[in-house]
Formats: C-alpha cells, structure tokens, sequence
C-alpha cells in the first residue's frame, strides 16, 4: 500500500491538471462582445455612421466612413448589419448591407430598397425579416441571405414594422397601426403577434387610456426585443411623461414597467446570453443622447458615451 499510494497521487494530480485547461478553454471560448451603435457624426452634412466600441465604453471607432445615412438595426453573431443610401441620393434609398466590427469585408445584401425599420434572423442568421419601402410593398418579406425573397407576410394591419422572429422563426412581433399613419385622425400603435405564416394576428400591448402626456409622434409602443432567456417582450413607450422601457409576456397578460432609470430611455437591445441590456439614455429636451449598459442581473449601469457627438443611438451587440 506505501508503493501504491504515491502512484494514486500521481494519477490524481495528473487528472486534476488534465482537467483546469479545459475549464480555461471553456472561459476563452464563451463570446465576448462589442457594441455597435449609431453616431450622427457631422450633423451639417445629415452624415450617419456606424460606430463599434467594447463593452467597457473603450476603442470606439467609425466602422463606415461613408457620406449619407447608415444606420444598424441589427447585428447576429459576428456580423453587422446596417441599411445604407450610398448607391443612391442622400436618403433616396436604402439598402442592406453586412460588415464586421472592423468594418471588414462590407457586402450588400440586397437590391431591396428598405424601410426605415428594425429586423431580425432566424435560421442561424441565414433568413431575414424586413420591412420594404412602402413604394414597393406594405407586407413583411423574409429573404435569404443573399437578397432573394423567401416570402411575403401580410398582417392584415393599416401600417406594420419592426418586425422581429420568436419561437424560432415560427412567430413575428412588430409595431402596428389602425391607420396607415399617425397623422391620422383615430391612429393607435400597439405590439402584435402573428404566426409566420399569417395567421393568428394577435395584441399584446395596451397603451394606458388614461394617460394623454404622450405626443402624437411619440412611441406608444417602440420597436420589439426579446429577451433569449427569459422569454418576454420589452420596448420604450412614452408615459408619465417621459420615455421608458416596458415589457410585456408572449401572451399579452401583462405589461410592467421594466427598468427604473431617471433617464429616459429608448432604442435598446438584449445581449445573446440574456446578461446585459444596452439602452440609449436621453434627457426629457433630447440634448444629449448616450449609451448605457445595464447588467440584468444587478441592475448596475454604466453609460459608455461621453459628449463628443450628440445623437449616439440605436445600440446592439456584436461577437468580437
């Protein structure tokens, strides 16, 4: 037994070796991400650029360099998404294009002239939805990866956009109207659900009837984001006053008021892993427009931004 044992320590303490790399290699290999976000970068020219920086608020760099208007919606895995007028007058017309967060390897996606609207994959990042400009058509289309139309998804509703994929592409969220805009006398925005293949359509979202501070061009209910791992809807909406983040279950039952933040608070995005949630933070006048980083599990937040430009807005997470 005396031979024996310093042998079962050997094989002990190989073992116990053998198994911290792996730990390690698992930590290196779960996703860091970055931020992407838009910065009005010279206000004279209406010039809109992408910009990119790490989740601390450090590196933030331009990743388009273009002159015009380009705008991310979206990012899915480590690719960035973003609409941009560069093959046409300024704001003439826009259309999809993908980078990376060095602003690397910039394709256009589609012909596809696009609305100025929110997106979302399915399928791994190989379908999208998207909202057209409404010279071209009032539905939804989902296309692949390379521009071709999958499909055509009507809602039924006056007007519809910012539509996103739940339940793995079988279901669409989006903002929807009773008029065909809000300069109409009778207009109402709620979010709704509808089944991919049109059927189903269904509200979620009740804005307070009793509540008359908001605008007539303001967010009754903003743009749809899902949380991954938790399952319920968030977006801004303006009440009480002020612009804030709400949230709604899949099924409609109920709403609450998601965060506490004096800031207002408006364009936002969850992180893959459901951990952090990226807002843009504005004062009630809209002098100044900022990104802050929450962290879901604290509810600590950071702003990342300082005030070299004013509208830095839209964030949304990117795999470095």
């Amino acid at each position: 037994m005396k031979k024996v044992l310093p042998i079962s320590i050997f094989f002990l303490a190989v073992s116990c070796s053998e198994e911290r790399p792996e730990k390690e290699i698992q930590q290196v290999i779960e996703p860091e991400y970055a931020i992407a976000y838009n910065v009005l970068a010279e206000p004279e020219e209406d010039n809109y650029e992408v910009f990119v920086m790490n989740m601390d608020g450090s590196e933030k760099r331009n990743i388009t360099n273009l002159k015009g208007v380009e705008w991310t919606y979206y990012s899915f895995k480590d690719k960035i998404y973003f609409i941009s007028d560069q093959d046409s007058c300024q704001r003439c017309v826009y259309n999809l294009y993908e980078t990376n967060i060095n602003g690397e390897n910039q394709r256009k996606i589609s012909n596809l002239p696009l609305a100025d609207s929110w997106m979302s994959s399915r399928k791994d990042g190989s379908e999208f939805i998207v909202k057209p400009s409404i010279k071209i058509d009032s539905a939804f289309y989902i296309i692949d990866i390379k521009g071709k139309l999958i499909q055509r998804l009507e809602t039924g509703l006056p007007s519809s956009s910012d539509p996103i994929f739940i339940d793995n592409g079988k279901k669409v969220v989006f903002r929807g109207g009773t008029k065909k805009s809000k300069r109409i006398d009778g207009y109402q925005e709620e979010l709704y659900m509808i089944n991919v293949d049109g059927t189903q359509l269904r509200q979620l979202t009740k804005y307070p009837e009793t509540d008359t501070t908001a605008p007539w061009f303001a967010y009754k209910a903003g743009p749809p984001k899902l949380h991954p791992t938790e399952n319920f809807i968030t977006y801004q909406s303006y009440q009480n006053g002020k612009y804030s983040l709400f949230a709604t279950t899949l099924d409609g039952s109920r709403q609450w008021k998601l965060t506490d933040n004096i800031e207002s608070e408006g364009w936002h995005e969850w992180s893959p892993d459901g951990k952090w949630l990226v807002i843009e933070l504005f004062d009630d006048e809209q002098t100044q427009f900022h990104i802050g980083l929450m962290n879901w599990g604290t509810k600590n937040m950071k702003v990342l931004t300082d005030t070299t430009y004013k509208y830095q807005q839209s964030p949304n997470f990117v795999q470095k």
